[in-house]
């Protein structure tokens, strides 16, 4: 949990929209994590973040989202950093980012994903790269067999003695919803290589826990895009298996997901849920703006997120008597 580093950016409104966001959060009963036991873990898509200057009171409010949380995967961050950087500056020293590179064509929609992290809950492990789909050798060439319109960023992290691959996307939005099945299979058949490779030599790595997450673009856990992305291995945890969890302002929509890949399926706790800064009235927070102008400087998305528990030195005991 972070605190205002800076009191004097915070105007009478500000302070104001602050207390009404407070109370919001407070209804999402996020529990606080605690130091080699347990860390909250987001996806958050921030509407166009970086297309255009957000308010002071939007930074804030944001940097207050991010705050209650250890590890943020963030989407449709644009290639413009500069109010990603003003939310680091309210989150205060503890705080870091590590993100992709914009790709600059239409399909990419000058987009990058970047994780926030507290670090004093939070080791950023030093392996981030674009996710790269398999590719056969055509001639003297080896070929992507697909490639995503925004391809998915992958990161590795600990938390404890709990280490982890976060890998985070953006599906296409595209004419429908066929067309952006491909990319989930292909996500999925991502996910399953990594397995495979952990399997292969289990000494050779420590974090083969795996979290999928961001906006897939997927209406809901009934569907078949839903079935795409987790046939093959990757599954939700018990906290987020609700149907009508929605993740969008009107709450019937699962476009965002966050699913695992467990080493310990007892790595996740029963807690997680949405973080509802909309609660039907943007008025409170923005009152000259219209609702859709709010989610322009909040999003159109709400924050997805899971408990996580770190706590494994049992089992890495257990392992280790096991040979």
């Amino acid at each position: 949990m972070y605190h205002i580093t800076d009191l004097r950016s915070v105007t009478k409104e500000i302070a104001k929209g602050l207390l009404v966001l407070k109370d919001r959060i407070e209804a999402a009963k996020i529990p606080s994590s605690k130091l080699d036991e347990t860390f909250n873990l987001a996806t958050w898509n921030i509407r166009e973040f970086g297309r255009k200057p957000r308010t002071q009171a939007a930074i804030h409010y944001i940097a207050e989202i991010l705050g209650q949380f250890d590890l943020i995967g963030v989407v449709e961050l644009r290639d413009d950093l500069r109010d990603l950087r003003r939310v680091l500056d309210v989150l205060g020293p503890y705080w870091r980012a590590v993100y992709s590179d914009a790709v600059l064509d239409a399909g990419g929609n000058r987009e990058r994903v970047a994780y926030v992290y507290d670090k004093r809950q939070i080791v950023f492990n030093g392996m981030a790269s674009a996710a790269f789909p398999r590719r056969t050798k055509k001639g003297t060439e080896w070929i992507p067999e697909f490639n995503w319109w925004r391809p998915p960023y992958v990161a590795s992290f600990k938390s404890g003695n709990f280490d982890f691959v976060v890998v985070t996307t953006h599906i296409r939005w595209g004419d429908s919803e066929a067309g952006r099945e491909p990319e989930l299979r292909a996500l999925a058949q991502w996910v399953a290589d990594k397995k495979a490779l952990f399997e292969k030599d289990k000494r050779a790595f420590d974090d083969q826990d795996l979290f999928a997450m961001g906006d897939f673009n997927i209406p809901s856990v009934k569907s078949k895009l839903f079935s795409a992305v987790t046939s093959m291995g990757l599954m939700v945890p018990s906290a987020l298996a609700k149907s009508d969890l929605g993740s969008n302002l009107k709450k019937d929509k699962r476009y965002d997901q966050i699913l695992h890949l467990p080493h310990y399926p007892e790595n996740f706790t029963n807690k997680g849920g949405v973080v509802d800064f909309f609660a039907g009235n943007h008025k409170p927070l923005f009152p000259a703006l219209t609702k859709d102008a709010f989610s322009y400087q909040m999003s159109d998305h709400l924050p997805l997120w899971i408990q996580v528990n770190t706590d494994v030195d049992e089992r890495r005991l257990d392992q280790i008597i096991q040979g």
